[in-house]
Protein backbone atom coordinates (compact mmCIF):
# COMPACT_ATOMS: atom_id res chain seq x y z
CA UNK A 1 0.00 0.00 0.00
CA UNK A 2 1.30 3.78 -0.88
CA UNK A 3 1.98 5.85 1.92
CA UNK A 4 0.25 8.97 2.04
CA UNK A 5 2.67 12.02 2.55
CA UNK A 6 1.18 14.78 4.58
CA UNK A 7 3.54 17.75 3.88
CA UNK A 8 3.36 20.97 5.75
CA UNK A 9 5.70 23.40 3.18
CA UNK A 10 6.48 26.32 1.44
CA UNK A 11 6.52 26.84 -2.32
CA UNK A 12 10.07 27.60 -3.53
CA UNK A 13 9.08 30.92 -4.67
CA UNK A 14 12.31 31.46 -6.65
CA UNK A 15 11.24 33.24 -9.94
CA UNK A 16 12.00 31.71 -13.43
CA UNK A 17 14.72 33.20 -14.58
CA UNK A 18 13.48 35.15 -17.30
CA UNK A 19 12.59 38.73 -18.00
CA UNK A 20 8.87 39.93 -18.59
CA UNK A 21 9.73 40.46 -22.45
CA UNK A 22 10.69 36.86 -22.94
CA UNK A 23 7.76 35.85 -20.63
CA UNK A 24 5.45 36.94 -23.28
CA UNK A 25 7.03 35.03 -25.85
CA UNK A 26 7.03 31.88 -24.34
CA UNK A 27 4.32 29.34 -23.35
CA UNK A 28 3.58 28.19 -20.12
CA UNK A 29 2.69 24.82 -18.58
CA UNK A 30 1.60 23.83 -14.75
CA UNK A 31 2.61 20.07 -14.29
CA UNK A 32 1.36 18.05 -11.24
CA UNK A 33 3.53 14.77 -10.11
CA UNK A 34 6.40 16.44 -11.83
CA UNK A 35 8.57 14.98 -8.86
CA UNK A 36 9.44 11.67 -10.61
CA UNK A 37 7.85 9.34 -13.35
CA UNK A 38 5.41 10.53 -15.88
CA UNK A 39 5.40 14.31 -14.37
CA UNK A 40 9.34 14.67 -14.43
CA UNK A 41 9.43 13.23 -17.91
CA UNK A 42 6.99 15.67 -19.05
CA UNK A 43 8.51 18.47 -17.49
CA UNK A 44 11.72 18.01 -18.76
CA UNK A 45 10.66 17.25 -22.41
CA UNK A 46 8.77 20.72 -22.21
CA UNK A 47 11.91 22.27 -21.00
CA UNK A 48 13.13 21.14 -24.22
CA UNK A 49 10.66 22.79 -26.22
CA UNK A 50 11.09 25.88 -24.30
CA UNK A 51 8.08 26.18 -22.01
CA UNK A 52 8.28 28.15 -18.74
CA UNK A 53 6.69 25.98 -16.16
CA UNK A 54 5.70 25.35 -12.68
CA UNK A 55 6.04 22.07 -11.17
CA UNK A 56 4.10 20.50 -8.32
CA UNK A 57 5.23 17.06 -6.49
CA UNK A 58 4.81 15.34 -2.71
CA UNK A 59 8.13 15.07 -2.76
CA UNK A 60 10.26 17.82 -2.18
CA UNK A 61 13.46 17.06 -2.53
CA UNK A 62 12.98 15.41 -5.75
CA UNK A 63 10.70 17.92 -7.00
CA UNK A 64 13.47 20.48 -6.73
CA UNK A 65 15.85 18.31 -8.58
CA UNK A 66 13.43 18.56 -11.77
CA UNK A 67 12.76 22.28 -11.23
CA UNK A 68 16.36 22.77 -11.35
CA UNK A 69 17.19 20.66 -14.34
CA UNK A 70 14.12 22.71 -15.99
CA UNK A 71 14.44 26.35 -14.80
CA UNK A 72 11.04 25.77 -13.26
CA UNK A 73 9.31 27.28 -9.97
CA UNK A 74 8.12 24.47 -7.80
CA UNK A 75 5.03 24.08 -5.58
CA UNK A 76 5.70 21.42 -3.48
CA UNK A 77 2.63 20.07 -1.77
CA UNK A 78 0.14 16.74 -1.04
CA UNK A 79 -2.55 18.59 -3.49
CA UNK A 80 -5.04 16.52 -1.23
CA UNK A 81 -4.63 18.92 1.81
CA UNK A 82 -7.57 21.55 2.02
CA UNK A 83 -7.04 24.46 -0.33
CA UNK A 84 -3.62 23.07 -1.89
CA UNK A 85 -4.86 23.22 -5.69
CA UNK A 86 -6.49 26.67 -5.22
CA UNK A 87 -2.86 27.57 -3.53
CA UNK A 88 -1.20 25.92 -6.57
CA UNK A 89 -3.44 27.79 -8.77
CA UNK A 90 -2.87 30.88 -7.00
CA UNK A 91 0.88 30.28 -7.51
CA UNK A 92 1.29 29.39 -11.17
CA UNK A 93 -0.70 32.44 -12.08
CA UNK A 94 1.18 34.89 -10.06
CA UNK A 95 4.69 32.66 -11.54
CA UNK A 96 3.48 33.35 -14.65
CA UNK A 97 1.19 35.26 -14.94
CA UNK A 98 -0.90 32.94 -17.31
CA UNK A 99 -1.17 29.20 -17.96
CA UNK A 100 -1.11 27.71 -21.70
CA UNK A 101 -1.31 24.06 -20.61
CA UNK A 102 -2.26 22.34 -17.76
CA UNK A 103 -0.74 18.25 -17.64
CA UNK A 104 -1.96 16.41 -14.51
CA UNK A 105 0.05 13.65 -14.10
CA UNK A 106 -0.14 13.46 -10.17
CA UNK A 107 -1.07 9.92 -9.42
CA UNK A 108 -1.05 6.69 -7.22
CA UNK A 109 -2.23 3.28 -6.93
CA UNK A 110 -3.12 0.14 -4.92
CA UNK A 111 -2.98 -3.14 -5.53
CA UNK A 112 -4.70 -6.23 -4.26
CA UNK A 113 -8.12 -7.65 -3.13
CA UNK A 114 -10.58 -4.96 -2.82
CA UNK A 115 -11.85 -6.47 0.24
CA UNK A 116 -8.90 -6.10 1.68
CA UNK A 117 -7.92 -2.33 1.17
CA UNK A 118 -8.74 -0.23 4.00
CA UNK A 119 -10.80 2.99 3.65
CA UNK A 120 -8.18 5.38 4.29
CA UNK A 121 -6.74 4.03 0.60
CA UNK A 122 -9.81 4.17 -0.78
CA UNK A 123 -10.13 7.60 0.17
CA UNK A 124 -6.60 8.17 -0.78
CA UNK A 125 -6.68 6.77 -4.37
CA UNK A 126 -9.73 8.54 -5.26
CA UNK A 127 -8.50 11.91 -3.51
CA UNK A 128 -5.40 12.33 -5.55
CA UNK A 129 -6.17 10.38 -8.86
CA UNK A 130 -9.41 12.19 -9.40
CA UNK A 131 -10.70 14.61 -7.04
CA UNK A 132 -7.83 16.95 -6.73
CA UNK A 133 -7.20 16.52 -10.56
CA UNK A 134 -10.71 18.05 -10.97
CA UNK A 135 -10.61 20.69 -8.41
CA UNK A 136 -7.46 21.94 -9.87
CA UNK A 137 -8.85 22.33 -13.27
CA UNK A 138 -11.56 23.79 -11.95
CA UNK A 139 -9.55 26.45 -10.71
CA UNK A 140 -7.21 27.02 -14.10
CA UNK A 141 -10.13 26.69 -16.67
CA UNK A 142 -12.02 29.84 -16.25
CA UNK A 143 -8.60 31.33 -16.55
CA UNK A 144 -8.15 29.71 -19.60
CA UNK A 145 -11.53 30.01 -21.16
CA UNK A 146 -11.31 34.21 -20.71
CA UNK A 147 -7.68 34.19 -22.48
CA UNK A 148 -9.83 31.91 -25.36
CA UNK A 149 -6.96 29.50 -25.75
CA UNK A 150 -5.38 26.58 -23.72
CA UNK A 151 -5.60 22.59 -23.01
CA UNK A 152 -6.11 20.31 -19.96
CA UNK A 153 -3.90 17.39 -20.09
CA UNK A 154 -4.92 14.65 -18.13
CA UNK A 155 -3.44 11.50 -17.23
CA UNK A 156 -5.20 8.24 -17.56
CA UNK A 157 -4.56 4.71 -17.78
CA UNK A 158 -5.65 1.72 -19.42
CA UNK A 159 -6.84 0.33 -15.89
CA UNK A 160 -9.79 2.84 -16.68
CA UNK A 161 -10.67 1.82 -20.12
CA UNK A 162 -11.08 -1.99 -19.64
CA UNK A 163 -10.12 -2.37 -15.83
CA UNK A 164 -7.61 -4.34 -14.31
CA UNK A 165 -8.02 -7.11 -11.83
CA UNK A 166 -6.34 -6.53 -8.38
CA UNK A 167 -6.96 -3.01 -8.88
CA UNK A 168 -10.47 -2.07 -8.76
CA UNK A 169 -10.52 1.57 -7.01
CA UNK A 170 -7.65 2.89 -8.97
CA UNK A 171 -9.37 1.31 -12.41
CA UNK A 172 -12.74 3.09 -11.06
CA UNK A 173 -10.87 6.58 -11.02
CA UNK A 174 -9.10 6.50 -13.95
CA UNK A 175 -12.63 5.45 -16.08
CA UNK A 176 -14.32 8.39 -13.88
CA UNK A 177 -11.23 10.72 -15.29
CA UNK A 178 -11.90 9.39 -18.76
CA UNK A 179 -15.86 10.12 -18.76
CA UNK A 180 -14.63 13.55 -17.36
CA UNK A 181 -12.51 14.12 -20.39
CA UNK A 182 -15.23 13.79 -22.67
CA UNK A 183 -17.74 15.08 -21.26
CA UNK A 184 -15.54 18.79 -20.65
CA UNK A 185 -14.56 18.29 -24.07
CA UNK A 186 -18.09 18.76 -25.30
CA UNK A 187 -18.46 21.51 -22.73
CA UNK A 188 -15.72 23.61 -23.99
CA UNK A 189 -16.25 23.35 -27.67
CA UNK A 190 -15.72 27.01 -29.69
CA UNK A 191 -13.73 27.79 -26.36
CA UNK A 192 -10.62 27.66 -27.64
CA UNK A 193 -9.86 25.32 -24.78
CA UNK A 194 -8.97 21.98 -25.49
CA UNK A 195 -8.97 18.15 -23.12
CA UNK A 196 -6.67 15.70 -24.20
CA UNK A 197 -7.00 12.36 -22.37
CA UNK A 198 -3.14 10.40 -22.27
CA UNK A 199 -3.81 6.27 -21.56
CA UNK A 200 -0.85 4.71 -21.02
CA UNK A 201 -0.25 1.10 -20.05
CA UNK A 202 2.60 -0.12 -17.86
CA UNK A 203 5.21 2.71 -17.38
CA UNK A 204 8.48 1.97 -16.02
CA UNK A 205 8.19 4.50 -12.81
CA UNK A 206 7.95 4.47 -9.37
CA UNK A 207 4.54 3.87 -9.19
CA UNK A 208 4.41 -0.22 -8.94
CA UNK A 209 6.29 0.19 -5.74
CA UNK A 210 4.77 2.91 -4.03
CA UNK A 211 1.58 1.28 -4.71
CA UNK A 212 3.14 -1.95 -2.62
CA UNK A 213 3.36 -4.64 -5.01
CA UNK A 214 5.77 -4.84 -7.78
CA UNK A 215 4.60 -5.09 -11.66
CA UNK A 216 5.40 -9.16 -12.67
CA UNK A 217 4.12 -9.98 -15.20
CA UNK A 218 5.95 -10.48 -18.72
CA UNK A 219 3.40 -8.76 -21.11
CA UNK A 220 2.58 -5.91 -22.04
CA UNK A 221 6.35 -4.73 -21.47
CA UNK A 222 6.62 -1.24 -19.42
CA UNK A 223 7.43 1.79 -21.65
CA UNK A 224 9.80 4.23 -20.46
CA UNK A 225 8.00 7.39 -18.75
CA UNK A 226 9.77 9.65 -21.89
CA UNK A 227 7.56 7.78 -24.18
CA UNK A 228 4.47 8.78 -22.94
CA UNK A 229 6.01 12.68 -22.18
CA UNK A 230 6.72 12.27 -25.86
CA UNK A 231 3.31 11.35 -26.60
CA UNK A 232 1.94 14.36 -24.22
CA UNK A 233 3.84 16.83 -26.07
CA UNK A 234 2.64 16.11 -29.81
CA UNK A 235 -0.79 15.65 -28.33
CA UNK A 236 -0.22 19.62 -27.12
CA UNK A 237 1.41 20.56 -30.60
CA UNK A 238 -1.34 18.64 -32.59
CA UNK A 239 -4.66 19.30 -30.27
CA UNK A 240 -4.54 15.10 -30.05
CA UNK A 241 -7.79 14.38 -27.79
CA UNK A 242 -7.31 10.98 -26.93
CA UNK A 243 -3.84 9.04 -27.09
CA UNK A 244 -2.97 5.94 -26.18
CA UNK A 245 0.70 4.69 -25.30
CA UNK A 246 1.79 2.37 -26.83
CA UNK A 247 -0.85 2.87 -29.74
CA UNK A 248 -1.58 -0.87 -29.80
CA UNK A 249 -3.77 -0.64 -26.39
CA UNK A 250 -6.58 0.90 -28.59
CA UNK A 251 -7.09 -2.33 -29.68
CA UNK A 252 -7.92 -4.16 -26.60
CA UNK A 253 -10.17 -1.11 -25.63
CA UNK A 254 -11.89 -1.25 -28.68
CA UNK A 255 -13.03 -4.76 -28.21
CA UNK A 256 -13.87 -4.23 -24.80
CA UNK A 257 -16.46 -1.44 -26.32
CA UNK A 258 -17.77 -2.70 -29.57
CA UNK A 259 -17.96 -7.01 -27.94
CA UNK A 260 -17.68 -6.31 -23.59
CA UNK A 261 -18.52 -10.51 -23.42
CA UNK A 262 -15.89 -11.31 -25.82
CA UNK A 263 -13.60 -8.92 -24.19
CA UNK A 264 -14.72 -10.48 -20.59
CA UNK A 265 -14.12 -13.96 -22.08
CA UNK A 266 -10.95 -13.44 -23.10
CA UNK A 267 -9.79 -11.27 -19.82
CA UNK A 268 -10.77 -14.05 -18.03
CA UNK A 269 -8.75 -16.50 -19.60
CA UNK A 270 -5.78 -14.49 -20.33
CA UNK A 271 -5.57 -12.58 -17.21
Amino acid sequence: MSQKLSLDVSPNLSPIHSSPESWARQRTAVVTGASSGIGAAVARGLAQDGWRLVLNGRDTTRLDGVATDTFAAAFPADLTAAGADRRLADFALDQVGRVDVLVAGAGIGWAGQFSDMPESAIDEVIHVDLLSTVRLVRHLLPHMVGAGSGRVVLIGSVAGALGVRGEAVYSAAKAALAVFADALRYELHGTGVGVTLVIPGVVETPFFDRRGTPYTRRRPKAVPPERVADAVRRAIRRGTHEVYVPGWLCLPARVHGMAPALYRRLAARFG
